[in-house]
């Protein structure tokens, strides 16, 4: 059985749903527009209790429906932000005597590059890997260890003799 106020929402829903769609196919990017009337949709619920009648209530959405447009393009320019920022300071950029091993880094998976990177770079140790990947701190163990032997495989095939393993130790280094 609903509830008196998931009765309201509903029917607010049934209301205004199509009206905010259109309202922000016509200003948001489309990729966003789900994501926009969801947010609004939510703060409906949310301040039930201030939402005013159905017959006063499109303007009343439309001023909430335009506040999380705005919300979505500001996250959205740091977002974009963030992502030039970090282009800028990518291993890409790295000095040059770190080619190699940068190189080698390129040759591992995606997800064996993020533990190897989350180990050197970041200094978290297996447990908190898993967290960060979601695996498990045994598979982040063996993977990690994978990883490096492939890293020292890979930059001893390219320097010879024993550099590779030398490099792989001090890539929490860089």
């Amino acid at each position: 059985m609903t509830s008196l106020r998931e009765a309201r929402f509903e029917a607010l829903v049934r209301a205004v749903g199509e009206p905010l769609h259109r309202y922000l196919v016509r200003r948001a990017d489309p990729a966003a527009v789900d994501d926009v009337l969801a947010e609004t949709m939510l703060v409906l619920w949310r301040r039930i209790d201030d939402v005013p009648q159905l017959e006063e209530v499109l303007p009343w959405c439309y001023g909430v429906a335009r506040g999380c447009l705005a919300n979505a393009r500001r996250a959205e320019k740091r977002r974009l932000r963030l992502v030039d920022k970090l282009a800028r300071t990518t291993p890409a950029s790295a000095p040059a005597e770190h080619d190699q091993l940068y190189d080698a880094l390129r040759t591992l998976g995606e997800l064996d590059r993020e533990v190897v990177q989350l180990w050197a770079w970041e200094g978290l140790a297996p447990q908190g890997i898993a967290e960060v990947t979601g695996l498990t701190a045994n598979a982040v163990s063996i993977r990690l260890h994978r990883a490096k032997k492939k890293l020292a495989a890979e930059l001893e095939r390219k320097n010879g003799g024993t550099a590779g393993q030398e490099q792989v130790k001090r890539g929490s280094e860089l």
